[in-house]
C-alpha cells in the first residue's frame, strides 16, 4: 500500500503494562518497534497502581523455598477463574501459566530487580490450589531522575508514588498501633528526607514498575511518543497494515510491517461507554484509572470486525469520594475492627475483608450502591481512611462526607438508613467480634481476609465491635481501577472476530482486552500480569520468535 508517512515494524497504541516490554522484545530481534501514547505522560495505569503481578510458579518461589507449581496454579484458576467464555479458554490460561515464569526470567536477565511479597495471600485461598504464601511480586524502589531531563516529568505516577516498599504500605496502615507501622513511617521519612538531601526522586510500587521499564526500553533505543493519539487502524485486504496519527495536526499515516498491538487501556472515564457496557449505577469519579482510559482503541478494533468480550467488568475497588473529589480506595480500611458496610436497610451483605473485586460485585449484586461504612470511635482511634494519615480534616465533616452521631439511630437518620435493622445488625456483628467468628459471611476465615487487617487485635484481627460513641459513616462506592473486559483475543494475543476467526496483524494486551482472569480477580497483580505476559507474546509471536 501506498501513501505512508512512515514506517515501523511493530506499533504499539498505549504505553502501559507490557507496552515497553513488547517493544524490547522488538528490538532483541533486530526489529524497529514504535510506542505511540496519547496522554503527554507513559506508563499507563499501571504506574498509578500498587504495581504487584501475580505470577504463579515465578522463580523468586523456588529461590525462597515456596511450594508451588503450574499444576496447582491451574487447579486454582480453574477453580476461581472457572470457564466464562473464550478469554478464559484453557490455550490462554496455559499460555499465561506457561509464560509467566519465563517472562520473570527475561526481564531479571535485563536487570529488573523482582521482590516476592510475601504474606500477600491469594484472593481465594480457601479454593482448591489457592496458596496462602501469595504468588505475588514487585520490583525495588526507583530513583526517577535517572531517566534524565526529557523523560522524568513523562512518567505518570499517583499517589503511590512515594518511596515505599509494597510491604511497608500495608504497615503504614497500622502506624498507630504497631510499631511495625511506626517503623515503616520513620523508613520512608528518612527516605524523603535523603531524596531531598541528594536530589533524588524515589518512588515505589507501579511508578517503580513503569519507570524501571521506560529506562529499559530507552536503553534499547525504542521511539516512544507522547501525545500521540491513534485514530484509525489502516487495514487491506482483511489485514491491519498500519495505524493514523497526527502530526503538526494534520493526519500521519504510519505502516506497520509485522502488526500492531493495542494495550491502551479500558473505558473507565468514558461515561458513554459506561452506561453502554457495564452496571448501573456508575461513575467516572469514583475511577482510580489513568485519565487516558477512554476507550477508543476498543471501538476502533470493534469497527473494524473485533469481538468484544466482559465489557461489563471492572477491577472493583471500594471506594469513597472526598470533597476535594480525588477518589479514595478503601481497601486497607474494610477489613479493620470495629467497621461493617451495610445497605439502606442498615443490614451487613458482605464479608468486607474479601477481594476488593469481590467486593464491588457484592455492591451490585446486592443494589447496594452506595453502600454505608459503619464504625464506632475505636475506629478513628487507630486506624486512618484512604491512607490519609493524621487528624479527620474538618472539611470531612463540613462536606457531609463523614457523617458523625452520638448513637447508631441518629447516624441512621442522617444517612438515611433504616434505624432498626442497623441496631440490629450491629448488635449481632457485635456477638459475632465479641466470640471472632462471623457465621453470616465468613469474614476473617480467609488468609487474604487478615491481610490489612490488625493482628494485635483480639479475639479477631478483623471483627471489632462497634459501641464506643460517636459513631461514624462514609459512603462506599464500587469504584475501579480500570474496566476488565474487550476485545476478545486468543493465546497468541491476536484479535478475534465474532466467528471466532484471527484478524491478521492486530494484537491486544491489558485492559484493551476480555481478561484471561475473567469475572475474577485470583490475587494482587491479576492485570498487570496478564498486560505484560500477553504484550510479551504478542510481540514474539508477530516476529516469530515465539518459544515452544
Amino acid at each position: 500500500m501506498s501513501g505512508w508517512d512512515e514506517s515501523a515494524d511493530f506499533i504499539v497504541v498505549g504505553s502501559g503494562g507490557g507496552s515497553m516490554l513488547a517493544a524490547i522484545a522488538a528490538v532483541d530481534a533486530g526489529k524497529k518497534p514504535l510506542i505511540l501514547e496519547k496522554t503527554d505522560r507513559v506508563g499507563g495505569s499501571t504506574a498509578l497502581s500498587g504495581g504487584v503481578f501475580w505470577i504463579p510458579n515465578h522463580p523468586l518461589q523456588a529461590r525462597e523455598g515456596v511450594d508451588d507449581n503450574a499444576d496447582k496454579a491451574r487447579t486454582y484458576l480453574d477453580s476461581a477463574v472457572g470457564d466464562v467464555g473464550p478469554s478464559t479458554s484453557r490455550e490462554r490460561k496455559d499460555m499465561f501459566l506457561k509464560m509467566g515464569p519465563r517472562m520473570v526470567d527475561y526481564l531479571e536477565s535485563k536487570g529488573m530487580p523482582f521482590v516476592r511479597y510475601g504474606g500477600w495471600s491469594d484472593y481465594h485461598d480457601d479454593l482448591p490450589g489457592g496458596l496462602a504464601e501469595g504468588r505475588s511480586l514487585g520490583v525495588e524502589i526507583f530513583n526517577i531522575k535517572t531517566l534524565g531531563k526529557e523523560w522524568y516529568p513523562k512518567l505518570r505516577r499517583g499517589e503511590f508514588g512515594i518511596p515505599a516498599k509494597r510491604t511497608e504500605t500495608k504497615h503504614l496502615t497500622l502506624m498507630k498501633v504497631t510499631w511495625a507501622g511506626k517503623l515503616a513511617m520513620v523508613k520512608i521519612g528518612l527516605r524523603l528526607i535523603r531524596n531531598k538531601i541528594l536530589g533524588i526522586h524515589q518512588v515505589g510500587s507501579g511508578a517503580a514498575i513503569q519507570g524501571r521499564m521506560l529506562k529499559m526500553a530507552l536503553g534499547h533505543g525504542v521511539d516512544i511518543r507522547t501525545d500521540s493519539g491513534v485514530s484509525d487502524l489502516v487495514e487491506q485486504d482483511g489485514r491491519i497494515v498500519g495505524v493514523v496519527t497526527e502530526k503538526d495536526g494534520k493526519p500521519w499515516r504510519i505502516e506497520a510491517r509485522d502488526g500492531v498491538l493495542i494495550n491502551a487501556g479500558g473505558f473507565a472515564h468514558n461515561a458513554e461507554l459506561r452506561k453502554k457496557y457495564g452496571p448501573q449505577p456508575s461513575s467516572t469519579a469514583w475511577t482510580n484509572a489513568n485519565p487516558g482510559d477512554t476507550g477508543e482503541m476498543i471501538e476502533i478494533a470493534r469497527a473494524h470486525g473485533a469481538a468484544l468480550d466482559l465489557t461489563d467488568q471492572a477491577v472493583w475497588i471500594p471506594t469513597s469520594v472526598p470533597p476535594d473529589g480525588a477518589p479514595l480506595m478503601n481497601v486497607p480500611d474494610l477489613p479493620k475492627p470495629h467497621c461493617i458496610l451495610v445497605d439502606k436497610l442498615g443490614k451487613r451483605f458482605l464479608d468486607e475483608a474479601q477481594s476488593y473485586m469481590a467486593n464491588g460485585q457484592d455492591f451490585y449484586a446486592h443494589g447496594a450502591v452506595p453502600a454505608y461504612a459503619i464504625m464506632d470511635a475505636s475506629y478513628f482511634k487507630k486506624y486512618s481512611w484512604g491512607f490519609r494519615m493524621g487528624a479527620i480534616p474538618q472539611i470531612w465533616y463540613d462536606s457531609g462526607f463523614l457523617k458523625q452521631a452520638a448513637s447508631l439511630r441518629e447516624l441512621a437518620a442522617l444517612r438515611g438508613i433504616d434505624p432498626d435493622g442497623l441496631e440490629a445488625t450491629v448488635e449481632r456483628f457485635n456477638g459475632f467480634a465479641r466470640v471472632g467468628k462471623d457465621p453470616d459471611f465468613g469474614r476473617g476465615d480467609k488468609a487474604y481476609d487478615l491481610v490489612y487487617a490488625d493482628r494485635t487485635h483480639k479475639p479477631s484481627p478483623t471483627l471489632g465491635v462497634i459501641e464506643r460513641a460517636p459513631f461514624y459513616s462514609i459512603e462506599v462506592f464500587p469504584g475501579d481501577v480500570g474496566t476488565f473486559g474487550g476485545i476478545l483475543t486468543d493465546e497468541y494475543a491476536r484479535a478475534l472476530r465474532d466467528d471466532g476467526s484471527v484478524i491478521p496483524g492486530l494484537y491486544a494486551t491489558g485492559n484493551s482486552t476480555a481478561s484471561v482472569m475473567g469475572k475474577t480477580y485470583p490475587g494482587a497483580g491479576a492485570s498487570i500480569s496478564p498486560s505484560f505476559i500477553f504484550g510479551w507474546v504478542a510481540a514474539q509471536h508477530a516476529l516469530h520468535r515465539l518459544p515452544n
